[in-house]
Protein backbone atom coordinates (compact mmCIF):
# COMPACT_ATOMS: atom_id res chain seq x y z
CA UNK A 1 0.00 0.00 0.00
CA UNK A 2 1.22 3.53 -0.64
CA UNK A 3 -0.18 6.91 0.28
CA UNK A 4 -1.40 9.26 -2.40
CA UNK A 5 -2.66 12.73 -1.62
CA UNK A 6 -4.32 11.61 1.59
CA UNK A 7 -6.21 8.69 0.02
CA UNK A 8 -5.39 5.04 0.56
CA UNK A 9 -4.56 3.26 -2.68
CA UNK A 10 -3.08 -0.07 -3.71
CA UNK A 11 -0.80 -0.56 -6.69
CA UNK A 12 -2.24 -2.85 -9.31
CA UNK A 13 -0.21 -5.02 -11.64
CA UNK A 14 -0.35 -2.38 -14.35
CA UNK A 15 2.26 0.38 -13.94
CA UNK A 16 0.76 3.70 -12.91
CA UNK A 17 -2.69 2.25 -12.21
CA UNK A 18 -4.20 2.38 -8.73
CA UNK A 19 -7.44 1.29 -7.16
CA UNK A 20 -9.13 3.37 -4.45
CA UNK A 21 -9.93 1.59 -1.22
CA UNK A 22 -12.87 2.55 0.91
CA UNK A 23 -12.33 5.48 3.25
CA UNK A 24 -12.03 4.65 6.95
CA UNK A 25 -12.52 6.75 10.06
CA UNK A 26 -8.78 6.70 10.70
CA UNK A 27 -6.65 9.65 9.52
CA UNK A 28 -5.91 9.36 5.82
CA UNK A 29 -2.63 7.71 4.92
CA UNK A 30 -0.02 10.48 4.96
CA UNK A 31 -2.35 13.08 6.46
CA UNK A 32 -0.62 15.77 8.51
CA UNK A 33 -1.21 15.14 12.19
CA UNK A 34 0.32 15.67 15.63
CA UNK A 35 1.76 12.41 16.97
CA UNK A 36 3.55 11.30 20.16
CA UNK A 37 7.34 11.79 19.88
CA UNK A 38 10.03 10.24 22.11
CA UNK A 39 12.94 9.65 19.75
CA UNK A 40 15.46 12.00 21.31
CA UNK A 41 15.64 14.88 18.82
CA UNK A 42 15.07 18.38 20.15
CA UNK A 43 12.27 20.82 19.33
CA UNK A 44 12.58 22.41 15.90
CA UNK A 45 14.42 19.42 14.39
CA UNK A 46 13.17 17.88 11.15
CA UNK A 47 13.47 14.06 11.12
CA UNK A 48 12.75 12.11 7.94
CA UNK A 49 12.21 8.35 7.91
CA UNK A 50 12.60 7.29 4.28
CA UNK A 51 11.47 3.73 5.06
CA UNK A 52 8.25 5.00 6.64
CA UNK A 53 7.88 7.78 4.06
CA UNK A 54 7.26 10.24 6.87
CA UNK A 55 8.71 13.60 7.88
CA UNK A 56 8.46 14.73 11.50
CA UNK A 57 8.79 18.28 12.77
CA UNK A 58 9.60 17.97 16.47
CA UNK A 59 7.44 20.26 18.61
CA UNK A 60 8.76 19.28 22.04
CA UNK A 61 6.71 18.16 25.06
CA UNK A 62 6.62 14.64 23.58
CA UNK A 63 4.97 15.65 20.29
CA UNK A 64 5.82 16.07 16.62
CA UNK A 65 3.91 16.95 13.47
CA UNK A 66 3.95 14.01 11.06
CA UNK A 67 3.71 14.56 7.29
CA UNK A 68 3.59 12.04 4.44
CA UNK A 69 6.45 12.39 1.93
CA UNK A 70 7.80 10.99 -1.31
CA UNK A 71 11.43 9.85 -1.18
CA UNK A 72 14.32 8.80 -3.42
CA UNK A 73 13.80 5.77 -5.61
CA UNK A 74 16.15 2.78 -5.50
CA UNK A 75 19.71 3.95 -6.08
CA UNK A 76 18.86 7.51 -4.96
CA UNK A 77 18.30 7.00 -1.24
CA UNK A 78 20.55 8.62 1.31
CA UNK A 79 20.85 9.19 5.04
CA UNK A 80 22.64 11.79 7.12
CA UNK A 81 22.35 15.13 8.84
CA UNK A 82 22.05 18.44 6.99
CA UNK A 83 20.93 21.94 7.83
CA UNK A 84 18.46 24.13 5.99
CA UNK A 85 20.75 26.51 4.12
CA UNK A 86 18.15 28.43 2.09
CA UNK A 87 14.38 28.76 1.72
CA UNK A 88 12.50 29.77 -1.44
CA UNK A 89 8.85 30.40 -2.31
CA UNK A 90 7.77 29.20 -5.77
CA UNK A 91 11.40 28.39 -6.68
CA UNK A 92 12.71 28.17 -10.22
CA UNK A 93 14.08 24.76 -11.23
CA UNK A 94 17.18 23.96 -13.22
CA UNK A 95 17.85 20.21 -13.42
CA UNK A 96 21.41 19.45 -12.28
CA UNK A 97 23.88 18.09 -14.87
CA UNK A 98 23.65 14.56 -13.38
CA UNK A 99 19.90 14.53 -13.96
CA UNK A 100 20.21 15.92 -17.48
CA UNK A 101 22.63 13.10 -18.35
CA UNK A 102 20.00 10.57 -17.25
CA UNK A 103 17.09 12.53 -18.75
CA UNK A 104 18.26 14.69 -21.68
CA UNK A 105 14.58 15.29 -22.58
CA UNK A 106 14.08 17.50 -19.51
CA UNK A 107 13.77 21.26 -19.96
CA UNK A 108 16.85 23.22 -18.89
CA UNK A 109 14.77 25.70 -16.85
CA UNK A 110 11.27 25.93 -15.42
CA UNK A 111 10.20 29.16 -13.72
CA UNK A 112 8.46 28.96 -10.36
CA UNK A 113 4.74 28.20 -10.55
CA UNK A 114 2.20 25.40 -10.68
CA UNK A 115 4.02 23.51 -13.47
CA UNK A 116 7.34 23.55 -11.61
CA UNK A 117 8.32 20.18 -10.07
CA UNK A 118 9.60 21.92 -6.89
CA UNK A 119 6.09 23.09 -6.07
CA UNK A 120 5.16 25.95 -3.78
CA UNK A 121 8.20 25.97 -1.46
CA UNK A 122 11.70 24.54 -1.23
CA UNK A 123 14.04 24.06 1.70
CA UNK A 124 17.62 23.61 0.48
CA UNK A 125 19.75 21.16 2.47
CA UNK A 126 23.31 22.35 3.02
CA UNK A 127 25.46 22.45 -0.11
CA UNK A 128 23.89 19.24 -1.43
CA UNK A 129 21.58 18.94 -4.43
CA UNK A 130 18.84 17.67 -2.09
CA UNK A 131 15.79 19.64 -1.06
CA UNK A 132 12.58 19.24 0.83
CA UNK A 133 10.05 20.65 -1.61
CA UNK A 134 6.47 20.71 -2.77
CA UNK A 135 5.34 18.85 -5.84
CA UNK A 136 3.24 19.32 -8.93
CA UNK A 137 2.64 15.55 -8.73
CA UNK A 138 0.84 15.01 -5.40
CA UNK A 139 0.13 11.39 -6.37
CA UNK A 140 3.83 10.64 -5.72
CA UNK A 141 3.54 11.33 -1.98
CA UNK A 142 4.15 8.03 -0.22
CA UNK A 143 6.19 6.64 -3.10
CA UNK A 144 9.90 6.21 -3.79
CA UNK A 145 10.21 8.08 -7.09
CA UNK A 146 12.54 11.07 -6.70
CA UNK A 147 16.24 11.53 -7.41
CA UNK A 148 16.84 11.90 -3.67
CA UNK A 149 14.77 14.95 -2.79
CA UNK A 150 11.97 14.76 -0.23
CA UNK A 151 8.59 15.62 -1.79
CA UNK A 152 5.57 16.92 0.07
CA UNK A 153 2.18 18.19 -0.95
CA UNK A 154 2.21 21.93 -1.58
CA UNK A 155 -0.06 22.45 1.43
CA UNK A 156 2.26 20.48 3.74
CA UNK A 157 5.50 22.02 2.49
CA UNK A 158 4.01 25.48 2.99
CA UNK A 159 3.13 24.55 6.58
CA UNK A 160 6.64 23.20 7.22
CA UNK A 161 8.27 26.19 5.46
CA UNK A 162 6.52 28.55 7.87
CA UNK A 163 7.84 26.57 10.87
CA UNK A 164 11.52 26.09 10.00
CA UNK A 165 14.29 28.64 9.81
CA UNK A 166 17.59 28.70 7.95
CA UNK A 167 19.95 26.65 10.14
CA UNK A 168 17.30 24.09 11.15
CA UNK A 169 18.78 20.61 11.65
CA UNK A 170 17.44 17.94 9.27
CA UNK A 171 18.10 14.26 10.06
CA UNK A 172 17.42 11.74 7.29
CA UNK A 173 17.09 8.11 8.41
CA UNK A 174 16.61 5.04 6.25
Amino acid sequence: MRCIAGVRRVRSLQPGAARRLSQSRQPACGARQVVPWNRGYGPGTVVISTSQRRLYYVLGNGQAIQYGVGVGRQGFTWAGTKTVSMKREWPDWRPPPQMLRRRPDLPRYIPGGMENPLGARALYLGSSLYRIHGSNEPETIGAAVSSGCIRMTNRDVTDLYDRVRVGTKVVVLR
